[in-house]
């Protein structure tokens, strides 16, 4: 049981767990301390002296070390001669705290002022007018009027960029030091820090490019006044201007809860458009924080290009229609394709489209497949994470096993928070082929070549070295398992052995315990779950389809074999946001809403599933791609209940075993959680929004998750010729898929470099950073901008996904210098 300790608090009793702050302690039991430097999510410093309390503790007799009692027997209290900070004050038996005193408003009134003398008086147009911590506090606590003069004031500079993303008001800083705290002591990026001291004292970035950090916008949450802006929000719009819509990233497997800040405007001609987007609080989730691709990737849903009507090709050109004979169209070529139809899922689709794909594909009695290049949905699904499960509550006793995966660029929340499990205890073993940011918080790095993965899961399975060790004797075991170099089939029997490995150690079915894939996409672990398989032979089975039906997915822009297979199928419908490849190959195009124009449930990594809501009205004729699968249905002689994305999702739940018995209402309940959040506790924990509209629900698993995986077969390790090259896929956070492309903002991060080498391969070929090198890759020729990175193995090329450079997996590659043949 957790030790209460009893004390008072402005004459109120509260009990309170031992250890806690006393600003913590008055904020539960619902009195405001207020701060402007403290944060619940990292360590105090006590800088801004806004929070001094005056404390009284039971005095106690010097000599017996008896406490001294008053008259009536009570604990005499003695009060010390100067105000203590309750943000760095532990809690303590019969403690005694005013903070409403005459001492001490005068003590929070000193402060206030000293902070404005030398803000600026530009509130009027101030980005964090209307949710400014310093703005409320300075009519709550502050002088009603200044002592100082204008011209006395400091003058800084007002637009200094950190980054491309993040630009800081030196002026309107108050030195508070949480975005300096935030990046050393939460992301571990101490990439910004204080230059000058006193007065001159001011915020500088130490790292080339600027602020280099997939987590830099959470500091413009946390700045408790204007000084820090994102690149795409700063003067766009007013808080009290925008309405919020609860939503889900779609960026990544994590889930992390979101929020959209909407409004209505004349620049985008009077349309309802996305002013920023702010995190959701979910602490078994994503807590209150989000990484930049999350906040700053949401443009895909207005930028130019998007597809507002059917479209059907006429020759070699598309002609717009309506939809009633985009539709007739469709359903007059599925019907004479018989049961050769064959349909693609991508990844982004919510359960609701996914459920009536396959609906359908019963129906027409075709084929159905996600579109992956990652497997192992069997064993997520068998052996996933179970409800009660929370990475914030691992720690001490308990072993995580990230095995093939880069976390911090394929899933940084993930990667976030078992660094933080990591410093509370937690045995981390991290397993790859080169190096990566989770390294230095790993109790045990196991390196390993290329090829060289089955090997050492089974030495693991069969607990050999300390590792090994580890994960037979730990309480709790997760395993993280991801595709970092490793093809359909590799991730396939890494899945299994992965099973294998937690089965015989009896780590499953209960929680914070299971398998976990990083998957590529938003909803894959929704696909595996839906038992939507992926297909090893994928270009035989889209080449064969007399009538080929994608949606969310483009293979033709994933590789050449694959487009050759969409040119080789008979009649060719995609579902798309933009023309993408394999839309400028279809024969019918039609027009779907994008994630934030349309409501929805995904499943995360961990097996949550959340709900997502309408930020905005849907752009042109788009239609949800549950509502288009139900319409070609309809056309076809089947009815699919498409009346909304809720009904959709109860008819799921009654056929679906692995979702039997939720419904919307369950997936859209919430409990109180800690630190608090919501405007009224802005100046506590930042501009983070209150999460009103659902924490989500774990999946329980099925009945077979008991059953043993059967014996995995890895594929032998690539042997690649004297002249050739070993080249692996590797995934990095920017990229240039479908939901980055249109992002202006990202372009910087992106980058152009799809190819890496370890820097002493680039000396022997005569390259330096961003040089072009020409390749021969599955018989075709390609000139690619190459990277540097000391961290991977030589003799290996690294290949990012989505990048324009097709490689499902481990292959050969002839690299030249240009110009040396």
């Amino acid at each position: 049981m957790e030790k209460l300790i009893s004390l008072k608090i402005d004459g109120r009793p509260v009990s309170v767990p031992a250890g806690m702050l006393v600003v913590d302690a008055a904020k539960r039991a619902g009195i405001t301390v207020p701060v402007f430097c403290y944060h619940p999510k990292m360590e105090p410093v006590g800088m801004c002296r806004m929070c001094l309390v005056d404390i009284g503790r039971p005095a106690v007799d010097r000599v017996t070390h008896e406490p001294i009692l008053n008259e009536d027997g009570t604990p005499k209290i003695a009060f010390g001669p100067k105000l203590e900070t309750a943000c760095t004050t532990p809690v303590s038996e019969g403690m005694v705290v005013w903070g409403a005193t005459e001492k001490v408003m005068a003590a929070r009134k000193d402060v206030i002022e000293f902070l404005l003398t030398s803000h600026p008086l530009d509130c009027p147009v101030c980005d964090k007018g209307g949710e400014c911590p310093l703005q409320n506090q300075t009519m709550a606590f502050g002088p009603g009027e200044s002592r100082f003069l204008f011209n006395e004031k400091n003058h800084l500079a007002k637009h200094v960029p950190l980054g491309e993303l993040i630009y800081l008001d030196r002026e309107r800083c108050i030195q508070c030091a949480r975005c300096v705290r935030f990046s050393d002591q939460v992301a571990g990026d101490p990439v910004i820090g204080f230059y000058q001291r006193g007065r001159q004292l001011e915020i500088v970035t130490h790292s080339d490019p600027g602020f280099d950090s997939v987590f830099s916008g959470n500091t413009t949450d946390i700045c408790p006044v204007g000084a820090l802006t994102t690149a795409d929000f700063r003067f766009g719009a007013r808080p009290w201007e925008m309405s919020k819509a609860s939503s889900i990233c779609t960026q990544c497997p994590v889930g992390c809860n979101i929020s959209y800040s909407v409004r209505r405007e004349a620049k985008s001609d009077g349309r309802c458009v996305v002013k920023r987007v702010l995190p959701r609080q979910n602490e078994a989730v994503n807590e209150i924080w989000l990484c930049d691709k999350g906040r700053f990737g949401y443009h895909f849903g207005e930028a130019e290009g998007r597809i507002q009507k059917p479209l059907v090709k006429q020759g070699n050109e598309f002609v717009e229609t309506s939809w009633k004979e985009a539709l007739q169209l469709v359903a007059e070529n599925f019907r004479a394709a018989g049961k050769k139809v064959t349909t693609l899922a991508g990844g982004r689709l919510s359960n609701e489209d996914l459920y009536f794909l396959k609906k359908f594909n019963q129906a027409v009695d075709g084929k159905l497949f996600a579109s992956s290049e990652m497997g192992g949905g069997e064993w997520t699904r068998r052996l996933g994470l179970t409800p009660g499960s929370d990475l914030g509550k691992v720690g001490k006793g308990a072993a995580v096993l990230v095995f093939a995966s880069d976390l911090h660029e394929e899933a940084p929340i993930w990667w976030l928070r078992l660094k933080q499990a990591a410093e509370r205890g937690l045995n981390l073993i991290v397993a790859g082929a080169r190096a990566t940011r989770l390294d230095k918080y790993a109790a045990h790095v196991l390196r390993y070549a290329y090829g060289e993965e089955e090997k050492v899961l089974k030495a693991l399975i069969a607990g050999q070295g300390e590792a090994g060790q580890a994960l037979q004797s730990a309480a709790d075991v997760i395993v993280f398992y991801g595709a970092d170099g490793l093809g359909l089939t590799q991730t396939e029997a890494a899945a299994s052995l992965c099973a294998e490995l937690l089965v015989k150690t009896n780590h499953f079915g209960r929680p914070n315990n299971g398998l976990v894939a990083v998957w590529p996409h938003a909803n894959d672990q929704g696909a595996a779950e839906l038992e939507v398989p992926v297909s090893a032979n994928l270009a035989e089975e889209l080449g064969a389809a007399v009538a080929l039906y994608i949606a969310g997915a483009d293979p033709a822009g994933d590789s050449p074999a694959l487009k050759e297979a969409v040119q080789r199928a008979g009649f060719v419908v995609v579902q798309e946001l933009y023309m993408t490849e394999s839309a400028r190959n279809a024969n019918v195009v039609l027009p779907v809403q994008a994630s934030m124009e349309r409501e929805g449930s995904l499943v995360s990594g961990e097996r949550r599933v959340q709900r997502f809501y309408r930020a905005v009205p849907p752009l042109g004729e788009s239609k949800a791609d549950y509502e288009i699968t139900a319409a070609i249905a309809a056309g076809m002689g089947t009815k699919l209940n498409a009346v909304s994305a809720e009904a959709a999702f109860a008819a799921l739940t009654q056929a679906e075993p692995a979702f039997s018995g939720l419904d919307y209402a369950q997936l859209g309940q919430t409990k109180a959680q800690w630190p608090l959040t919501g405007r009224e506790e802005a100046y506590f924990s930042g501009t983070v929004v209150e999460n009103k509209d659902g924490l989500g629900v774990t999946l329980s698993l099925q009945p077979n998750g008991k059953s043993a995986p059967a014996p995995a077969v890895m594929p032998a390790g690539l042997r690649v010729s004297k002249e050739g090259w070993l080249a692996v896929p590797v995934t990095r956070l920017y990229d240039q898929a479908v939901t980055l492309h249109s992002s202006e903002l990202l372009k910087g991060r992106i980058g152009e470099k799809a190819l890496s080498l370890h820097p002493d391969d680039a000396e022997k070929l005569g390259v330096a950073a961003g040089d072009n090198l020409s390749l021969i890759l599955d018989g075709q020729q390609l000139e690619a901008a190459v990277d540097l990175d000391a961290g991977q193995p030589r003799g290996v090329v690294l290949v990012r996904r989505s990048m324009g450079i097709a490689l499902a997996g481990p292959a050969e590659m002839i690299l030249h210098k240009i110009g040396n043949g």
